[in-house]
């Protein structure tokens, strides 16, 4: 199966080669594991590729994540420039909806499902990340959930990209977990102490990824 480099060395050599091409990969985790990290590593790395490139942004402004980017030393935006990077801004348009009442903020669901997500990409993006989908799927019943998943699934193959969805651990674990069922493969990371060395560490584990001969150890890694 042809692979696409995730842009870390180490996980290409654990996934045979990187993320299987034309597939959907999930990333899930806790606040502060990684996960808008690993979606950076693979956007720039691809971007260097020369390959065309799109982030769907539901919980931080363009600005912000070119800043992060910048700050890990992969400076993406002067691929936003030339338009082979597009960051599709879905944290301004769920800002928009938010009414100000008298006793505060009162949040409005966006009109949007999931597997309308689709709509927002670009003719020929080869390289997807949504960040964060666990956004969209809090306001899907959990009848539903598992048919928008296969349908956003489906359909993003169908225009030949390879995905990273990163959904965050708490909106994992509330939708039972579904997301995990529809996607070729998933990539789990989380933070806990290392009682040997009495610090917080980052850890990394691959409990599925389809076609492909992962181990079940559980890896350490830094940022």
């Amino acid at each position: 199966m042809e692979r696409v480099s995730t842009g870390i060395d180490e996980l290409d050599r654990k996934l045979i080669g990187g993320y299987p091409v034309n597939r959907v990969t999930l990333i899930t985790g806790v606040a502060g594991s990684g996960k808008t990290i690993f979606g950076i590593h693979f956007i720039h790395k691809n971007c260097l590729e020369g390959r065309k490139c799109l982030i769907i942004a539901t919980e931080e402004t363009p600005e912000d994540i070119l800043y992060q980017a910048k700050v890990l030393g992969k400076d993406l935006k002067p691929y936003c420039e030339s338009k082979q990077l597009i960051i599709e801004n879905m944290f301004e348009h769920r800002s928009e909806v938010i009414e100000q009442t008298r006793y505060g903020f009162k949040p409005e669901s966006p009109d949007i499902e999931i597997p309308n997500l689709v709509k927002l990409i670009h003719e020929g993006t080869e390289c997807l990340v949504i960040d964060n989908i666990g956004t969209f799927a809090l306001r899907v019943s959990t009848k539903k959930l598992r048919d928008h998943f296969d349908g956003l699934n489906y359909l993003v193959r169908k225009k030949g990209c390879t995905a990273l969805l990163i959904m965050d651990e708490s909106a994992h674990n509330m939708t039972h977990q579904l997301a995990e069922y529809s996607v070729y493969g998933s990539i789990r990371l989380f933070v806990k102490e290392n009682s040997y060395l009495g610090k917080m560490e980052r850890y990394l584990s691959i409990p599925k990824m389809r076609s492909t001969p992962v181990s079940p150890e559980i890896s350490v890694f830094e940022i």
